[in-house]
């Protein structure tokens, strides 16, 4: 099984091009100020329109409010929202029903009890996204859920049985990812920092090799 490829946090004409050209399935906006791929309504409208119907467009949000959804979806209409924050299976189900798209959840992992922990949003969410915990922050300091870069082990999936599509995020680049679908066979790879020169900054190179990996692992 080949999976579906998302890049994800970009914020550059030439990097949504890149992606689409490379063979991206879904290319990724992040609206969370704290984010170095933070991006506006109207820079990701822009962006939105370059691409063909065969990419869908990914809405990043979290813990985000209804209004802020609403602004998003008026502007950018997305196909996917992807919750990254502390969405309980209520609030995902909630968030489908409203907006009417397809929603992701993404699931931050360190041990085998947050991978169970997803079985509670089976059937909620149209996708689950298993991507690395990140460190508790320093006091004082918020936690930024995505884009770390961190990998967390993928044994912790390898034989998942879930009753919903599923996909693999965290640490994975050009070098990595044919193993993680080789061990894992996920239905989607999810990348950021892994095709980033620095924290925010696509590279196209990267992102063609990325796409290229895991077209043939």
């Amino acid at each position: 099984m080949t999976p579906d490829v998302k890049i994800c946090g970009l914020t550059t004409r030439e990097s949504v091009t890149a992606a689409v050209a490379a063979g991206a399935t879904h290319v990724g906006f992040v609206f969370f100020p704290r984010s170095p791929r933070n991006i506006s309504l109207d820079a990701a409208a822009s962006l939105r329109g370059l691409l063909p119907s065969r990419v869908k467009a990914v809405a990043l949000l979290v813990d985000a409010p209804d209004e802020q959804i609403a602004r998003v979806m008026a502007a950018v209409r997305p196909d996917v929202l992807q919750v990254h924050g502390s969405e309980d299976p209520a609030r995902v189900a909630d968030i489908r029903r409203r907006f009417g798209v397809e929603t992701w959840k993404a699931m931050g992992v360190r041990t085998s009890a947050d991978v169970a922990a997803a079985q509670g949003y089976a059937g909620v969410a149209d996708l689950l996204l298993f991507d690395a915990k990140p460190p508790t922050p320093p006091a004082g300091e918020a936690c930024v859920p995505g884009g770390t870069g961190l990998r967390f082990d993928w044994r912790l999936v390898q034989n998942l049985r879930l009753d919903t599509r599923w996909g693999l995020a965290g640490g994975l680049d050009a070098h990595s990812v044919g193993e993680a679908i080789r061990l894992t066979r996920p239905h989607l790879v999810d990348v950021s920092s892994g095709v980033e020169d620095a924290p925010g900054v696509k590279s196209v190179a990267k992102i063609e090799a990325f796409i290229k990996a895991a077209r043939n692992p």
